[in-house]
């Protein structure tokens, strides 16, 4: 019995010198191996964040230069839209100005040829009043030349033609020029008498100013004996 006590206490003896052992052996090797892990995670770790922080770097300047070349980009676009803007401005205004002009040379040339005309007119209308056909020769050739005076004044209304009828108006210098002044007590003062040669517009712009005979004040005489009581 004691012999089994003392075996026991032999090999727990041996079983706890054995584990200091390799307690002992353990710990130096647990603080090495911690020791160099951690430095590998330092050697690991630290050269990813100093390239993270380069990359950084770099992507800042390049978005900083992309922001620079689209500042730009979008002050030369502003540009030329404002050039595009000025040369179609002055393109529109050039139509504009083109077309006029091309209109008030048309409407000159119209001018011209129609006052041409109003002589022939002006002729017919003379002979219609004037001559007094006497025999059916005469007559048809009134008749005649009159057809033909309608045909040219019928052309004329189509082209935008009208002839002044300002008998009975007041005298307006913008479509009438006074060629005579009679005195008279039938008619208010200013008042156009008579048409002496007919005026014309053109598109209600004056063609030919109407010359006419324009009324004037009666004079009334004084009497000598007036005068001496006076």
């Amino acid at each position: 019995m004691n012999n089994e006590n003392k075996n026991s206490d032999k090999i727990e003896t041996n079983s706890a010198i054995a584990q200091d052992e390799i307690t002992i052996e353990l710990e130096p090797f647990t603080e090495e191996a911690q020791d160099t892990m951690q430095e590998a995670h330092v050697e690991e770790v630290t050269p990813q964040e100093d390239d993270i922080n380069a990359i950084i770097s770099v992507l800042q300047a390049e978005i900083s230069n992309l922001r620079g070349l689209l500042e730009e980009q979008s002050q030369k676009a502003e540009q030329y839209k404002k050039q595009y803007l000025t040369i179609a401005a002055d393109f529109e205004n050039f139509r504009k100005r083109t077309e006029k002009e091309k209109e008030e040379q048309e409407i000159k040339g119209k001018r011209q040829t129609i006052v041409e005309l109003l002589s022939v007119v002006d002729n017919f209308e003379r002979a219609r009043v004037q001559i007094k056909p006497d025999t059916d020769g005469e007559t048809a050739i009134h008749k005649s030349y009159q057809g033909v005076y309608k045909n040219l004044v019928d052309g004329l209304k189509k082209l935008g033609v009208s002839a002044m009828r300002p008998e009975g108006e007041i005298f307006n210098p913008q479509y009438h020029e006074a060629m005579l002044r009679e005195s008279t007590d039938e008619h208010p003062e200013g008042t156009v008498i008579e048409q002496l040669v007919r005026g014309y517009t053109l598109n209600d712009q004056v063609l030919r100013h109407a010359m006419v005979k324009v009324a004037a004040p009666l004079e009334i005489p004084t009497h000598p004996q007036e005068e001496n009581q006076t």
